[in-house]
């Protein structure tokens, strides 16, 4: 029962990284672009946990489907997949909104003209 949160995770991001791929959103569509977006958001993320942990603000919760396995002092494993998740979600998200609205604004535009 303790890798459950982490194969959830995991099944989600392989579930992004799909929709990704079908629509060439982030990775499929600039690989360079989209691995530095993600690093520099995964470490963003990091360090804003560590100084929260720091800080005495987060603290890892007793949960059943965690694995358990610490990366340091109130830092589970799950929590950059969870990091990676969060920002690939919200490229895939976003690249996929701007998309819809270009072709909404195209679409305008072409039945203005008609």
């Amino acid at each position: 029962m303790g890798v459950v949160y982490l194969a959830i995770l995991l099944a989600t991001l392989g579930c992004m990284l799909l929709l990704d791929w079908r629509f060439r959103l982030f990775f499929w569509r600039d690989a360079l672009s989209a691995s530095i977006v993600t690093v520099i958001g995964l470490a963003f993320f990091l360090l804003w946990d560590i100084a929260g942990i720091a800080g005495g603000i987060f603290f890892r919760g007793e949960a059943l489907v965690a694995t358990g396995i610490l990366l340091a002092p109130e830092l589970p494993i799950e929590e950059p997949i969870f990091l990676l998740f969060l920002v690939v979600c919200t490229m895939v998200g976003y690249t996929g909104a701007t998309r819809i609205v270009a072709r909404l604004r195209l679409r305008r535009g072409t039945e203005k003209t008609a």
